[in-house]
């Protein structure tokens, strides 16, 4: 049974060690060490969406992978071990994260030929800080009972006819920053701030929740429109320990948004090298399976996600919701402007919920 674990910050660097190395996700217990050796990972990933893959590596190769699961400062956790870190493979989402982890210094270059042959340069960093696993839309939930149009823009959501219709998570969310520094990147900062505000008074609460929360919230009719990821539908659709996430699932249709024009917001889940990798032989080798045509089809069938992997097909759950069409912005573009974007968020007070 896998166990999710969270360490507080002021427990000792050496404990950290000790345990960040006795704990797996693989096992009810702590793991002997093995002779093929193991490979220690810090993740931003939750602990269910990567077990399959990393039972499937252990199977295929023997070695251990020990995990490290934190909600926050994972970036702050590694600089404060140093040299001594455990840490060999860092886990995460969004390109804001990766990218705050390679400006942190505590990457290094990933070097490999499957990754270069595999994996499309747009979905890797330049100086192989960081290689993106997966690919997931930001798109809308829409009620099917109350909204009719199957097409939609991001721009319109700004537009008054949705006013008090329209739930999300955070507006500091790294998800919805993603989102929002894609259209400062399209549109400009001036025009990006005019369409923030006008979403806000769209807003039918404050944000409030997680992906999943929002269309919970349109089940409820609390609004009828929502931002939320791509993945979190076929998680929903599929849950049999909670099935009433399923009627949530069940009362919304995804709206692939500016599917006629540039295309929806895509971010991705990425992958990268601790700088002081302790088992770096074993961490290259979980990087290679997490990028491999194998790990790119247990990634669409269980966590729902698109591939990056060229003529890898997404899951039939995933197919159901319709063809997405993803914007070719590079994501570069988008870290770039993911500072600007969190300003905004507290410029308009988005936070705050609708003006009356």
């Amino acid at each position: 049974m896998s166990r999710r674990v969270k360490y507080t910050e002021n427990r000792p660097l050496a404990n950290l060690k000790k345990l960040a190395i006795a704990l797996s996700l693989t096992a009810s217990t702590a793991i002997p060490a093995l002779a093929d050796g193991e490979v220690n990972i810090y993740s931003y990933r939750q602990p269910d969406l990567i077990q399959p893959l990393l039972d499937r590596f252990k199977a295929e190769t023997g070695i251990a992978t020990n995990v490290l699961f934190l909600d926050k400062g994972l970036v702050e956790r590694i600089q404060a071990e140093g040299e001594n870190s455990p840490a060999d493979v860092i886990l995460t989402v969004d390109i804001s994260r990766l990218t705050e982890a390679k400006d942190a210094g505590i990457t290094q270059p990933i070097k490999s030929a499957i990754i270069d042959t595999d994996i499309p340069a747009q979905y890797r960093d330049p100086d192989g800080a960081w290689v993106g696993l997966t690919t997931r839309g930001r798109v809308v939930y829409a009620s099917k009972d109350r909204v009719a149009q199957n097409d939609i823009t991001y721009e319109e959501l700004a537009d008054p006819k949705w006013k008090g219709k329209i739930c999300t998570r955070d507006g500091q969310h790294s998800y919805n920053i993603g989102l929002f520094a894609s259209m400062i990147a399209h549109h400009g900062e001036a025009e990006t701030e005019k369409w923030l505000t006008g979403l806000k008074n769209n807003l039918a609460r404050k944000p409030d929740g997680g992906d999943r929360d929002q269309a919970k919230a349109i089940f409820a009719g609390e609004c009828d429109l929502a931002l939320g990821n791509s993945y979190y539908v076929g998680l929903m659709l599929t849950n049999e320990k909670e099935p009433e996430q399923k009627e949530w699932a069940n009362s919304i249709k995804v709206l692939f948004p500016n599917a006629n024009d540039r295309g929806t917001h895509v971010n991705v889940s990425g992958v990268a090298m601790a700088k002081y990798a302790p088992n770096k032989e074993n961490a290259q080798k979980l990087i290679d399976f997490l990028a491999s045509g194998e790990a790119q089809e247990i990634y669409a069938e269980q966590v729902y996600e698109y591939p990056v992997m060229p003529g890898k097909e997404p899951s039939d759950v995933v197919k159901s919701f319709g063809t997405i069409k993803p914007d070719t912005l590079p994501l570069a573009d988008i870290a770039a402007n993911r500072k600007k974007a969190s300003e905004l968020v507290d410029k308009v007070g988005f936070n705050d919920g609708p003006t009356n």
